[in-house]
């Protein structure tokens, strides 16, 4: 398809009330092609409600929803819901009729007028990269909760949708299926799909999602790039590994030292519900946590200070600044603002 517009998905001041409860509260938001975003709050935030609105299931109370048709051009969904381009999703916990996951997807793929003569194969292709060709005849009533959650996710890409919409899509996965909706998120994305993903597991955020939409009380507090929504932390940490562990003997001394020469570099106003102490020695990971005051050029200094002024006390064998850890942080600072 040629597009004429950028963008994929927008919505403009969009609210959804169930009674007096406002669960969706002028929201405004825009996705363009091959983008991958991540919706984060807490439970009852808005973000399910925010998904069925996008996903046609829901219908606003006001605002607009402007969704690309199949000539390249936004189009307003309530004032014309035809000839937009597909859409395919997984809400909340799939259920389905005690068929087998061939029929049933055959079924919605003919439902959504995906090519007949490439439909086996696109269903055997689909069962075997989720580990589920084996089933693609037995009943459905005999699958555990990440099989029917990985059916789900499959029923929700089977007629190659252009916009994909998945609600908590790893609940009830194994590690190994995780990593491969992960990698198969990636992969849409890379042949310009779009993605709208609400999850609790922050890391999977944090590896796969090109925005994230920080969403409280039915509103969307923050909506940017990770790297962006990062600078908004008022403490950052940097995580450095040790090789060997540091003697239980010398790491009052250490510590202390370590706060006289990282000094400039310190977080001064600390939060101390996130840490009492700006240097932490962690034994059990072999790792030394500091507070720092987020500054880039600090951390090529830090680095520096503890190779070259503590070289006979501990050797470095990595450092990191952890994302999932930052995200969690800047979400909690800003719904307690």
């Amino acid at each position: 398809m040629n597009y004429i517009s950028d963008i994929i998905l927008k919505l403009e001041n969009v609210c959804k009330k169930f009674g007096n409860f406002i669960a969706v509260n002028n929201v405004s938001i825009e996705a363009k092609r091959g983008e991958v975003i991540g919706f984060v709050g807490p439970n009852g935030a808005g973000k399910t409600t925010t998904l069925k609105l996008i996903a046609k299931l829901l219908k606003p109370n006001s605002g607009n929803i402007f969704i690309l048709n199949r000539r390249g051009k936004l189009q307003n969904l309530q004032e014309n819901p035809k000839n937009l381009v597909e859409m395919g999703f997984l809400i909340d916990i799939p259920h389905f009729y005690n068929s087998t996951p061939y029929r049933l997807l055959k079924y919605i793929a003919n439902l959504r007028n995906y090519p007949k003569e490439k439909l086996n194969e696109r269903i055997s292709e689909l069962l075997t990269t989720f580990n589920l060709i084996k089933w693609k005849y037995k009943k459905v009533k005999t699958f555990s909760k990440g099989m029917n959650q990985k059916l789900g996710f499959i029923a929700a890409i089977i007629h190659d949708p252009e916009i994909i919409i998945l609600d908590e899509p790893q609940t009830g996965l194994d590690p190994n299926a995780r990593i491969d909706v992960r990698k198969y998120i990636k992969k849409l994305q890379n042949v310009g799909k779009t993605v709208f993903l609400a999850s609790h597991m922050l890391y999977e955020i944090t590896e796969i999602c090109d925005k994230i939409a920080l969403i409280n009380q039915g509103s969307i507090i923050e909506f940017d790039t990770l790297d962006n929504l990062e600078n908004l932390i008022r403490t950052k940490e940097i995580i450095f590994k040790l090789l060997k562990p540091i003697p239980v003997e010398k790491k009052d001394s250490i510590i202390k030292r370590l706060i006289q020469n990282l000094e400039p570099y310190l977080e001064k106003d600390l939060d101390p519900s996130i840490s009492k102490q700006q240097i932490i020695y962690n034994s059990k990971e072999k790792s030394i946590i500091i507070y720092y005051n987020g500054k880039e050029e600090s951390r090529s200094d830090i680095l520096n200070i503890l190779i070259n002024n503590f070289k006979s006390d501990f050797i470095i064998d990595s450092f990191s600044i952890p994302k999932t850890s930052q995200l969690e942080k800047l979400y909690s600072q800003i719904i307690n603002e």
